[in-house]
């Protein structure tokens, strides 16, 4: 089997003489159809005052150097058998199950602060609403903070007023925070109410240059997240993307250093289309995907591409540097509707290998480049955990070649395990994994597009366990019914001690919530979540209490149904 050479860091773009022409901006996709975490909402503090800083940009930095020497590593991982470095933090998982139960968090709305950043949006409603949870046994919530929001004014220019509304909010109610770093476009995905793109200022760089954009084969870009082509070029009014993110979040801790730890603990570091680490390849904007397809490769920015034709003349095969796969089908496509995908197609060949190792690889050296950067920024905050959000790509997966989840960027077929690089990249640095479409039994989806979530989040939960990291779960569409509450909690909670998730956040605050019968249902839930390990608990128990939760609250939770509706 041939040795891939990784002499493609992204950087390696900036080398290149010869420029490819821009495609013309064709089409502005938004990518993802897993629900990213929603944003969130908070009461005034009486120390708030005006929160607008500025920071002065980081220097930038000379593009990463060709690195011809790493083709053992890459064949080992062509082979499933790559052997990560020891993990930096190997009792994360233990620290963090070192309690009974599993703590729930509720993901904020979409739009908890308002756009331009100063306040809160129903400010009522989320005072209520945060109330009520913590009469419910919450342990807290989880918010968006929105690059497009908290930097929209110009480069290095953070307001997080509306944020501190919230944090302080939820301290005054005793909730946790889950703050994820949002570097994302919201709009486009599933569960998607509001629209809020990137910050006005990386926008006109984008359509200075249009590389910037992730690009499928027809030229169609991508606006929902910078390309990690250009991860190490300073192509963002002189700081490279990753400076960008690196800034935003040092800003973040410092503008809310007196409440990481105790209000804020966890940083969940947004890593592409809907937060998640993965490529774009199944925009729902304008119709271009629909689930179950396939979806496309997002390889064909010059970046990208640039990276693809130094891996390729590495390994002596010029010819495979051109572009990607030219037989993989289109974005509602099945997978035997294409040569590449099919049951012997093109994936299991050599060439196929080759390309499925250099398009997963970079992503993965995307994630680490943003993890280097957030442990960096919060190595200094005791009591904050970081955390990366993987998509729950389900569909096709009883398939050989799992063609979904091929073109997101996971290399996770019949013969290759594409969750285990990722976690031991996270166990490296201690952050916890967040894995979506813990709700989802393989009955409910349809049976001829072979979805198997159960059988996923298995291979995911495994894989974790061998990385020694954490496992947290979420729900990836809403749901209110008992059903899936059952399936969460055996997921999640009814396990032994080592198995159990770390965390589970429901998704999501808002009307339907706070009907009296999703309500009550949602109390029990919470009440099984954190009672799971205490034998002496039984599920009569619980569900007598949560009755007697959901008419206490009764009064809090018809003003939060009526505020939010309004």
């Amino acid at each position: 089997m041939m040795a891939l050479n990784l002499a493609h860091q992204t950087g390696a773009a900036a080398a290149v003489t010869a420029v490819v022409p821009a495609a013309p901006r064709s089409a502005v996709i938004a990518a993802a159809a897993s629900a990213s975490a929603p944003s969130a909402a908070s009461a005034s503090s009486p120390a708030l005052q005006a929160q607008t800083m500025t920071v002065d940009a980081a220097p930038s930095q000379a593009p990463d150097t060709v690195k011809p020497d790493l083709a053992m590593a890459c064949q080992a991982l062509v082979d499933g058998s790559a052997a990560a470095p020891e993990a930096e933090h190997a009792d994360v998982a233990a620290e963090l199950k070192s309690k009974s139960g599993v703590p729930v968090f509720v993901m904020m709305p979409l739009d908890t602060v308002r756009k331009d950043g100063n306040s809160l949006n129903r400010r009522k409603a989320v005072e209520a609403s945060l109330a009520a949870l913590k009469s419910a046994g919450v342990e807290g919530i989880m918010v968006d903070v929105w690059w497009g929001i908290a930097e929209a004014e110009g480069p290095g220019q953070y307001n997080f007023n509306g944020y501190m509304e919230l944090m302080e909010m939820a301290r005054k109610n005793g909730l946790k925070v889950q703050a994820v770093m949002s570097f994302h476009q919201c709009g486009g995905n599933v569960g998607d109410s509001v629209t809020i793109p990137l910050p006005k200022w990386v926008l006109e760089e984008m359509d200075k240059d249009q590389d910037l954009a992730y690009t499928d084969r027809d030229g169609r870009r991508n606006y929902e997240y910078v390309s990690l082509g250009a991860d190490g070029l300073p192509v963002l009014k002189g700081r490279t993307p990753i400076q960008c993110y690196a800034d935003f979040m040092r800003a973040f801790r410092d503008h809310f250093a007196s409440y990481m730890g105790n209000t804020i603990v966890e940083i969940q570091v947004g890593m592409g289309p809907a937060g998640e680490l993965r490529y774009p390849s199944y925009p729902e904007a304008n119709g271009t995907w629909c689930f179950p397809g396939i979806g496309e490769f997002q390889c064909y920015d010059r970046y990208m591409l640039s990276s693809l034709k130094a891996a390729a003349e590495a390994v002596g095969k010029p010819e495979w540097g051109n572009a990607g796969p030219g037989d993989s089908g289109s974005y509602k496509d099945w997978p035997e509707d294409t040569p590449f995908f099919r049951r012997e197609g093109g994936w299991n060949t050599e060439y196929g290998q080759f390309f499925m190792s250099w398009y997963s690889q970079m992503l993965l050296e995307h994630g680490e480049r943003i993890l280097s950067a957030a442990t960096g920024v919060f190595t200094a905050s005791p009591g904050v955990k970081i955390s990366v959000k993987v998509a729950g790509i389900h569909w096709h997966y009883g398939t050989r070649s799992h063609a979904a989840e091929l073109t997101a960027g996971y290399y996770n077929t019949r013969h290759h395990d594409g969750y285990v690089p990722i976690a031991r990249m996270l166990g490296r640095h201690g952050a916890v994994l967040n894995f979506t479409c813990v709700e989802m039994r393989d009955h409910e989806q349809p049976q001829d597009a072979q979805c198997r979530p159960e059988a996923l989040v298995q291979q995911v939960a495994a894989a974790a366990r061998d990385a020694g990291v954490g496992l947290a779960g979420e729900n990836a569409l809403p749901r209110y019914d008992e059903t899936a509450h059952d399936q969460v909690v055996a997921t999640a909670a009814e396990k032994a001690e080592e198995e159990r998730m770390v965390a589970f956040t429901y998704l999501r605050m808002g009307p339907d919530l706070f009907q009296p019968d999703n309500w009550r249902r949602f109390a029990a839930f919470v009440k099984r979540m954190s009672g799971a390990g205490k034998r002496d608990l039984c599920r009569e128990q619980l569900e007598r209490e949560a009755s007697g939760v959901a008419h206490a609250t009764q009064p809090l939770v018809q003003e939060a149904a009526v505020a939010l509706t309004n």
